[in-house]
């Protein structure tokens, strides 16, 4: 653990470049995982229907589902940096492949596998996180890490629509391939694997997170439903200001844009605030309750026709994904460093199990209900969070936070009938 430790601190500044390089690696990746509901207003405008548009900008997340765990398993066995830099390089690859074919179709299933090959860096960027940094910084890291989201959904409201609109949704896609390509080649200068523990002849192997305990099965699912919200938002937001108050879809990008920078700022907050409270779940839990609020907000601004819908946006584009990283860091330290990228994996599978269903199950109930009752439906799943989320399962150990340049094993996370979550970084 001294040796360790020592190594850590030693990084210094080193670890805060890598964990900026595995932020952009994210990010470049969700720009089109997230980032292509921006471009279902030029999909309709080339006569796809909403719920049509809806399944094509889904079809990243699908091919992501089928990868995440398999990818967390190789980090796991084989270190972060050459399967991160692996997955974003050939998700480069199909992603300037889609922007030449013309097929609708064909672009789908282009997607899809692009989605597969850059879900390696959601769980292995979480999974080095982990490993460069002690547990009082984590939630700052992790918030950091987690910004890559609605950064990268910013900038493709910023960049995707006006490109859709001026060359085609195909041609549209060199922007994010451009962002990859870029990121796959940083991460594999730059980014070093964090130290592992010597491996002990006859250890056994270390013990399943998931036997015996539920608490991180109930994590993945509170979590899971938490990100409807987060979605709904994300994907509904430009198509309704667009079609129902008439917004030109340049200007309604810019104003998602502010909103996606903002959400940003709140990830990192939000980490920061679970360090000082020394819990991840008990905010979770609080950002739940202010989901369901929002939720209600939009859906009564959707029915009058007020203007406050839009500010119910806006906050709802920071509030919703907040919780996104307090989830990751709770899952990556009870699972601990043997298990942390198998649980990382789960945990991102869950979510976007939810993610590729909130935008056509959504489409589909406002097309025949309207924006307002759809928008209210959103609201039951922060509730049904809010009950989940296992806040008594967390506890930290009763001396305070060390310094960054000691060990802080004090710090470590334990789950009742379970043994104390490995601390990743100081083994």
């Amino acid at each position: 653990m001294v040796r360790s430790t020592r190594s850590l601190s030693g990084m210094g500044a080193r670890r805060w470049t890598i964990l900026a390089v595995g932020t952009f690696a994210q990010a470049a990746t969700c720009c089109f995982l997230y980032g292509i509901p921006m471009l279902v207003p030029a999909l309709r405008a080339d006569g796809a229907s909403l719920f049509t548009a809806s399944l094509v900008v889904s079809a990243p997340m699908v091919g992501l589902l089928l990868t995440l765990i398999a990818w967390g398993a190789a980090a796991d066995r084989r270190g972060e940096r050459v399967v991160i830099a692996a997955g974003v390089g050939l998700a480069a690859g199909l992603l300037a492949v889609a922007a030449l074919v013309s097929s609708l179709g064909v672009l789908a299933v282009l997607l899809a596998v692009a989605g597969a090959a850059g879900a390696s860096v959601n769980a292995a960027s979480g999974r080095m996180v982990m490993g460069w940094f002690p547990p009082h910084e984590r939630g700052l890291a992790m918030g950091t890490r987690q910004t890559a989201q609605p950064l990268c959904v910013a900038l493709a409201a910023l960049g995707l629509p006006p490109l859709a609109h001026h060359a085609s949704v195909h041609a549209a896609l060199w922007f994010p391939a451009a962002l990859c390509a870029v990121a796959a080649v940083l991460v594999a200068v730059l980014v070093r694997d964090p130290p592992r523990p010597a491996a002990v002849a006859g250890a056994a192997p270390a013990r399943s997170p998931y036997r015996g305990s539920a608490t991180l099965a109930r994590v993945h699912l509170s979590s899971s439903l938490l990100v409807v919200p987060q979605f709904a938002v994300a994907t509904f937001t430009l198509v309704y200001l667009v079609r129902e108050r008439h917004w030109d879809p340049t200007v309604a990008g810019r104003m998602i844009f502010a909103f996606q920078v903002a959400g940003a700022a709140g990830r990192v907050l939000s980490g920061v605030w679970s360090d000082r409270v020394r819990s991840r779940l008990r905010p979770m839990r609080q950002l739940a309750v202010a989901s369901a609020v929002l939720m209600l907000l939009i859906s009564l601004g959707a029915a009058t026709g007020s203007w406050f819908v839009v500010a119910g946006f806006a906050f709802g584009a920071v509030i919703t994904v907040a919780d996104n990283g307090l989830a990751y860091t709770a899952v990556a330290e009870l699972a601990g460093r043997e298990w942390s990228g198998r649980a990382l994996g789960v945990q991102n599978t869950v979510q976007n199990v939810a993610a590729v269903a909130t935008a056509p199950v959504l489409a589909a109930v406002i097309g025949a209900t309207g924006y307002a009752p759809g928008f209210a439906v959103v609201a039951a799943f922060p509730l049904l969070a809010v009950v989940l989320t296992p806040v008594r399962a967390e506890r930290w150990g009763s001396a305070p936070p060390a310094a960054a340049s000691a060990s802080a094993s004090a710090d470590q996370l334990v789950a009742p009938g379970n043994v104390v979550a490995p601390d990743v970084a100081q083994k």
